[in-house]
């Protein structure tokens, strides 16, 4: 009788909120695309970061989709900004030269179809048990999470 009532409380357990917090952090904000967008825009540079590179994610699957035969609308607006900062950057590469792998850090801006919510996202530093890269990937997430409230 245990195991099957534990059974029955791992599948009413919310599996896609566990898998998202494993790799994401999310925020949601309401309000235009473009507005949150350019916010966000304005946000990473009001750190003095150079965004090196922005990725037009939607467009992208809307015309690959059409080459691979694919046609559900995924997003309706989607995009990513590329950055780094050279001073967390370079704390977490002395900690450990391999973390090169985290840069450039990216955050994205996006709405999915038939929902009003501005999602903005970027991906959580993995974890580790090396202190100096923990505490240089705490830097990382406070740089990021602090552009995303600044742009919201």
């Amino acid at each position: 009788m245990k195991k099957l009532l534990a059974v029955c409380v791992l599948l009413c357990l919310p599996f896609s909120a566990q898998a998202t917090e494993s790799y994401t952090v999310l925020f949601k904000t309401q309000g235009a695309y473009q507005d949150v967008r350019d916010d966000l825009q304005l946000a990473i540079e009001g750190k003095g970061l150079k965004i090196t590179n922005t990725n037009k994610i939607a467009a992208m699957l809307e015309r690959t989709g059409k080459d691979i035969g694919e046609t559900r609308q995924v997003y309706e607006n989607a995009e990513q900004f590329e950055f780094c900062s050279a001073t967390i950057s370079r704390q977490m590469m002395e900690a450990d030269p391999h973390a090169i792998v985290m840069c450039p850090y990216s955050v994205v801006v996006y709405t999915v179809p038939n929902d009003k919510t501005v999602y903005l996202a970027y991906r959580k530093p993995a974890d580790t048990r090396n202190p100096a890269l923990k505490k240089a990937l705490v830097e990382v997430e406070k740089l990021l999470t602090g552009i995303i409230q600044d742009a919201m």
